[in-house]
């Protein structure tokens, strides 16, 4: 499984934000320092602070902080701001949709780590990727 490229930026984003929780970030900055285009980040941006995760202050000395601990920010609330679906109910060998009355080769052996990702993403926090 591979996350989407607005995910993988998403969760690069949360992290910078989280490693230094005491200030407010710019976005110009974060677009530099994490080679995101600006635009793109922006559009991230408006995700997240639109999943209450990331709070938007307005002005000259404005910026974006966390609107709560990172310990209290599951990766799966992340992914969903982002609209990722980590639910994957396509076929792990590109057949389409994965179904229990039409099953590809790999289909029951594919369902434990299936299971597994999905735990890694619902039980683990921003706090434990920075």
């Amino acid at each position: 499984m591979k996350l989407n490229t607005t995910s993988q930026y998403a969760l690069r984003i949360m992290e910078l934000i989280a490693k230094e929780q005491d200030r407010l970030h710019n976005a110009k900055v974060i677009s530099e320092k994490l080679s995101i285009p600006y635009k793109y980040l922006t559009k991230i941006m408006t995700m997240l602070v639109n999943a209450n995760l990331i709070l938007s202050i307005r002005g000259r000395d404005g910026g974006y902080k966390l609107t709560k601990p990172p310990q209290e920010i599951k990766l799966i609330q992340i992914l969903e701001a982002v609209k990722e679906s980590v639910e994957q109910k396509e076929c792990v060998l590109g057949l389409g949709l994965c179904k229990e009355s039409k099953k590809c080769a790999l289909h029951d052996i594919w369902k434990e780590p299936k299971k597994s990702i999905l735990a890694l993403f619902n039980e683990n926090t921003l706090a434990e990727i920075i």
